[in-house]
């Protein structure tokens, strides 16, 4: 995409939404239509189009973002009216016109695009465009250079003064071939396609009697399906030994044997099912029978390609709570537009959706509103997310009493009401709820529970079966620290039970006493749990969640911020996973790896403490959910860089090297200043290094980042770590889904092997960098990316190679001083753009 991707005129924007009422009607009535100049001030009054004779106004009130533009002034003269203003789109990743329909009802939308150097860039704009969730076209005005339009028939939205439904009829004659029939001052019987008389007063013979009358075009996809509609009407007088009878195929089916059109009064042929052509070359033909003495006549046809809108639209119930939500609150958030849930890439800041049935509508299951300035009640709106299991409405200005109708909702798990000015007494049956986790001290100091003080109730031990502190942050983050120190020792002394910040500690599990599993030994420090609730403040604040357990928030001496990760007692992983992570980050001390601040090994309660990472992990930041701008290229590589650094050091800076097993953008975090820090390092295994660098384990790691030769054989070794950055450099370039089913291949590996073979890069480059890069920069880093997913582990570069060339695709980003550069990359390890993408692994 070029750097300006502006959305021009009515539909240049990433969607169209659909609500209710509108009608189709008689076209000489414009009541029903809506036909927009977009980019007209509301100031200006409605005009009238010179060719149309249709009355445009402003767009404004159809959508909420974009600003207004105006052609250039030398070119309003090759222009009509309509035109001359548009609206463009700087800011936001979809922006959206809603309009009014009647479900059910079939609507033709027609969008016009017009550049005319509106920014005095001269950079043509290339965008998206969506129907509701579902993608409809990408308009490129560099290939339009003159102005586009597109027009869909969408059932669920519609005028040119002679047809009722707003089909803009254009002539076509063939001279060469064809000889036109016309017929003044003739009135013709309409049938349920209502085309207007002028249309089929008008037909076309072939010029030769006995020569076929034939149409041919080209279609692309070739796999593209079609509707073809052939409107017929003798518009002649036959003389009494006089007769036109012809057959009707299209690529050489018959969709008529023998047809003879009936005299001033339409009729329409047609297939009912879609029709393909063979490599995309179509042909309709029209074959005089051997019974007609005259040729055969079209007067009219219509073409109509099929596009699949796959993806349903969000449960209509949730859509109407959750804008009566925001009407509520009068939110303004700039990507609250369009359908809530899907896309999937345009989800709705602070809501989680579940898509998992993709037979049913997508439902909202986590609506967070925390520190969202809310005054007022809790909306009543709220009760009619009926799937909904997360409710944050904390750190806001709420007032009044907490409504009984939460109860109701029976999914609900979680409610986060701290930091309001709520009063009253909390309802009994909320109180009561099973499986209820309900926060509300913190703030909210006239609010009672059963007439006592609520923090009275939530700071109880487990044996009371009342209220559990639980908080549920805006987004899923786990995180993870890291330690300056460079060195990797493992050491094991025997000491006594002294348990002091400098002293060793032998820690031996009760639950498994006579257990051949050794102890813990290690020299950071050992927390009590009475002393990890004090730093969580009883658990107060919820960071994410994860297969280990919850991840909480803390203070040790009440300053270093620290992330509490603890063990839930249903979790699958176990004291033999805890005491492996344990020991393992015992080992390992670098700037861009996790480091250990302590631990807690106290019966059934089992806790690991970290450095806290302000800034979550490298997904979030890419998706645009942890909000702010898109990272850049930049900042992207410096990323990868450091947590490249860090997987390097794992390979070669500890003694036995270790092997990750789970690298993905998920497992890289971001402190407040944006540096990468490598985490998670729960599935983390030593290799040896005495003549054998393999080790047979059990596959694990997450799908779509495995390496198949390690998916294949379960033989581990420090290449797997190698295929997994793989993945992560084509994630950080194309910031796509690592598994995509809608894609033409669903693995990214395959898609971007896919599209080097078609010599496409600009496919695959994230349209969100809007071309600000250096191109050379780009094509390096996704030749590393591919050689480090070669099948063959052997060929793989090694993460010390991976550093020098990342650092090496920086430099040429550093020194491009703003301008894009274009360069032969010689790089220093094997390149194979023969990438075999039939050996990716499949996702499961």
């Amino acid at each position: 995409m070029e750097k300006h991707p502006h959305a021009l005129r009515l539909c240049a924007f990433i969607c169209i939404t659909f609500s209710s009422l509108i009608h189709l009607v008689e076209a000489q009535d414009q009541k029903g239509f809506i036909s927009l100049d977009c980019g007209l001030s509301p100031n200006e009054p409605p005009f009238d189009d010179s060719k149309t004779g249709l009355t445009y106004s402003t767009d404004d009130g159809f959508v909420q973002t974009g600003k207004t533009g105006r052609i250039q002034k030398e070119l309003e003269a090759s222009y009509r009216k309509i035109y001359w203003t548009l609206r463009y789109f700087p800011e936001g990743t979809r922006n959206c016109y809603t309009l009014n329909v009647t479900e059910g009802t079939s609507y033709l939308i027609t969008a016009l695009f017009v550049y005319g150097n509106y920014d005095g860039l001269n950079k043509y704009p290339r965008f998206d465009l969506h129907l509701g969730p579902n993608f409809w076209e990408t308009i490129d005005m560099s290939i339009w250079t003159n102005g586009t339009f597109e027009e869909i028939i969408h059932k669920t939205t519609s005028k040119y003064p002679n047809d009722v439904t707003d089909r803009d009829w254009t002539p076509y004659f063939n001279g060469t071939q064809w000889t036109e029939v016309t017929s003044l001052n003739v009135k013709i019987s309409s049938n349920d396609y209502n085309l207007p008389q002028s249309v089929m007063a008008s037909a076309s013979t072939p010029k030769s009697a006995f020569a076929p009358w034939n149409f041919s075009w080209s279609i692309f996809p070739s796999t593209t399906q079609f509707y073809i509609y052939m409107h017929f009407a003798e518009i002649q007088t036959l003389q009494a030994n006089e007769t036109r009878e012809f057959s009707v195929s299209v690529n050489g089916k018959f969709a008529y044997e023998r047809y003879s059109p009936t005299k001033l009064s339409m009729e329409t042929i047609f297939l009912s099912k879609p029709q393909q052509c063979e490599e995309g070359k179509c042909i309709v033909e029209l074959l005089r029978t051997s019974n007609s003495t005259l040729p055969p006549l079209m007067n009219a046809f219509e073409i109509y390609t099929v596009i699949e809108f796959p993806q349903l639209e969000t449960n209509q119930d949730d859509v109407l709570a959750i804008k009566s939500i925001q009407n509520t609150y009068d939110l303004k958030r700039i990507n609250w537009q369009g359908d809530p849930c899907v896309p999937k890439e345009f989800l709705w800041d602070g809501l989680n959706c579940d898509k998992s049935e993709t037979s049913m509508p997508p439902i909202v299951t986590f609506l967070n509103l925390s520190s969202s300035k809310l005054t007022g009640n809790i909306a009543p709106a709220i009760r009619n997310l009926t799937h909904l299991q997360e409710l944050d409405l904390s750190n806001n200005n709420l007032t009044g009493g907490v409504p009984e109708f939460l109860a109701d909702i029976k999914s609900l798990l979680v409610i986060n009401l701290s930091g309001n000015n709520l009063n009253g007494s909390i309802p009994q049956a909320l109180l009561q709820k099973k499986g209820l986790n309900l926060i509300t001290h913190d703030g909210n100091p006239d609010l009672t529970c059963a007439g006592k003080p609520c923090v009275n109730k939530t700071l109880g031990s487990k044996k009371k079966n009342v209220v559990v502190l639980v908080v549920v942050s805006v987004v899923f983050v786990v995180v993870l620290g890291s330690a300056l120190a460079c060195f990797c020792v493992f050491k094991k002394k025997n000491t006594s039970n002294s348990q002091g910040p400098s002293s060793y500690t032998e820690v031996s599990d009760p639950r498994t006493t006579g257990s051949s599993e050794p102890a813990i030994i290690t020299k950071n420090r050992r927390f009590t749990y009475s002393e990890v609730i004090t730093m969580t403040n009883n658990f107060e604040r919820v960071l994410g969640k994860g297969g280990f357990g919850m991840v909480y928030h803390g203070a040790v001496n009440g300053t270093e911020q620290v992330a509490v990760k603890l063990l839930s007692h249903s979790s699958s992983q176990g004291y033999k996973e805890f005491k492996a992570e344990v020991e393992l980050l015992l080992r390992v001390h670098h700037k861009n790896l996790v480091a250990l601040v302590g631990y807690c090994d106290e019966g059934e309660n089992l806790a690991l403490i970290y450095e806290y990472m302000a800034n979550g992990d490298l997904r979030e930041h890419m998706s645009g959910k942890r909000g702010g701008s898109i990272l850049n290229w930049e900042t992207r590589l410096k990323i990868v860089v450091e947590s490249a650094q860090g997987l390097e050091y794992l390979h070669n800076g500890c003694k036995p090297p270790m092997v990750h097993r789970d690298v993905k953008t998920t497992n890289i975090l971001l402190n407040e200043h944006f540096q990468a820090k490598l985490a998670d390092f729960g599935l983390s295994r030593s290799f040896p290094i005495e003549g054998e660098t393999h080790v047979s384990t059990v596959v694990a790691g997450t799908p779509g980042y495995l390496d198949p030769e390690y998916y294949r054989t379960n033989w581990l070794n420090e290449k797997s770590d190698v295929y997994s950055f793989g993945i992560v450099l084509l994630e950080i370039i194309t910031n796509q889904p690592v598994i995509n089913q809608s894609r033409e291949k669903p693995h990214i590996a395959e898609w971007v092997g896919l599209m080097l073979t078609k010599g496409d890069i600009k496919t695959i480059v994230d349209p969100k960098l809007y071309g600000d890069y250096d191109s050379g920069s780009v094509w390096r880093a996704v030749e590393l990316a591919m050689s480090c997913l070669n099948p063959s582990s052997a060929r793989r570069p090694t993460m010390s190679q991976v550093v020098i060339e990342l650092n090496e695709c920086l430099a040429y980003e550093n020194s491009r001083g703003g301008t894009s550069q274009n360069m032969n990359s010689q790089s220093s390890i094997e390149m194979s753009m023969n990438f075999d993408i039939g050996v990716t692994p499949d996702a499961r």
